[in-house]
């Protein structure tokens, strides 16, 4: 708990750092990646370069402030980053290097309003969570029995084009059979060496198949990036470059996320884009548990040319008697409306599928984070506690209901 001389100071620091923090992480990474290039290869670059990892840490620092005695806000999110450190292989030797030049960016950027007195308390604040997660990160590598920063090589046994924008890719050991133990919804950590860039970097993939499988699979969306956006650096790569035999590198499987697969309960998952990955994982566990429990899949595409994995949909479709599956094609072609996958034009819309919610059904989001608020929000106008919604979040970490 932050002491009562600190706790005056980041109070008051709440709306300064609504204010300035984008420009406060702005600054630490520059400064930190100044003084320490070789943390280039720990750190998402490609969310260095869209801007996203500074607004999320603006945004977790402001949080942070803002609910630093609310352990029942926080926890949540800090199991989530624990995973997100313990799948890049963050060390408690980077957590000083993060303070120093967070605390130096503060008084940098605040200038004379950051008296000794402000950057003490962010020095305690800091240290205090700095603790719990390098203790909640230690506890999980004993866990898991992989050490901070391990990886292990697989094979690629099989490619497989899921779109047109996506590839499957089925990993397996060396020698065969199953890379290791997961739950539905975790991902793994695929580590690329950019040889022309001089840099390593790691992305995290959910796990798009079934556990019981004798593999792993990952489903890779190419991220092809715009005039604001850099294309994605290690999707294309994994497209441009691995096939078939190919050795890789990965983490064991990692995230908070992971859908109670048990039970009798009523489960709706609901995806659109790339974000139908840890959902299908989900949807093939149940299938071949042979689940009774009612089953609602929702997915939102642009259209059946960007619809992965409805191979996996077809087979539960067949086998899953519970099952209800819809999908939403945002500007479906002649063809598409023709197929069985269509169900719905337009953007998802909850409202026209989903009844007035009173049971104790639970529901699982994944994709774009515009999609997930507006799914969020809808499922609250229906009647669904927020205690029964759970989501996944690719990249940066969403804080808007901590805000």
């Amino acid at each position: 708990m932050i002491s009562a001389t600190s706790r005056p100071y980041i109070d008051a620091s709440v709306p300064v750092l609504r204010e300035h923090g984008l420009t406060i992480t702005r600054h630490f990474y520059a400064r930190m990646f100044a003084a320490h290039p070789e943390l280039t290869n720990l750190f998402n670059m490609g969310n260095q370069a869209n801007g996203s990892q500074q607004q999320s840490l603006a945004s977790a620092v402001f949080a942070y402030a803002a609910n630093i005695d609310n352990a029942a806000a926080l926890g949540p999110v800090l199991e989530r980053i624990v995973h997100k450190h313990a799948a890049v292989g963050i060390k408690p030797a980077h957590y000083p290097i993060v303070g120093r030049h967070l605390i130096a960016a503060i008084h940098e950027v605040l200038g004379d309003a950051a008296t000794p007195e402000l950057l003490a308390a962010w020095d305690e604040a800091y240290w205090l969570l700095a603790g719990e997660l390098i203790a909640a990160e230690a506890r999980l590598y004993l866990q898991s029995g992989a050490e901070a920063g391990h990886l292990q090589t697989l094979r690629v046994m099989e490619t497989r084009r899921e779109s047109s924008h996506a590839v499957s890719y089925y990993l397996e050991k060396p020698q065969g059979g199953s890379p290791g133990v997961f739950l539905p919804g975790q991902y793994i950590s695929v580590s690329v060496r950019l040889a022309d860039q001089d840099l390593t970097q790691r992305r995290q993939y959910s796990l798009s198949d079934s556990p019981d499988k004798p593999w792993w699979r990952i489903t890779v969306k190419r991220e092809e990036g715009d005039a604001a956006t850099p294309a994605g650096q290690v999707s294309s790569w994994l497209h441009q470059h691995v096939k078939p035999g190919d050795l890789v590198s990965a983490t064991i499987a990692y995230g908070d996320f992971h859908p109670v697969i048990d039970g009798n309960n009523p489960i709706v998952l609901l995806s659109a884009g790339v974000g139908i990955t840890p959902m299908i994982s989900v949807l093939n566990t149940l299938a071949a548990h042979n689940s009774q429990r009612p089953t609602t899949f929702i997915h939102g595409a642009r259209h059946g040319d960007q619809h992965s994995l409805r191979d996996d949909v077809a087979l539960a479709r067949r086998t899953m008697r519970n099952l209800r599956d819809i999908t939403f094609y945002e500007t479906p072609r002649d063809e598409d409306r023709a197929g069985l996958d269509f169900t719905h034009g337009g953007r998802m819309a909850l409202a026209d599928v989903l009844n007035a919610d009173t049971t104790d059904t639970q529901y699982y989001l994944c994709g774009p984070i515009g999609f997930m608020k507006q799914q969020w929000q809808a499922l609250l106008v229906l009647g669904v506690s927020a205690d029964r919604i759970h989501r996944e979040v690719f990249g940066p970490e969403l804080l808007d209901h901590l805000l």
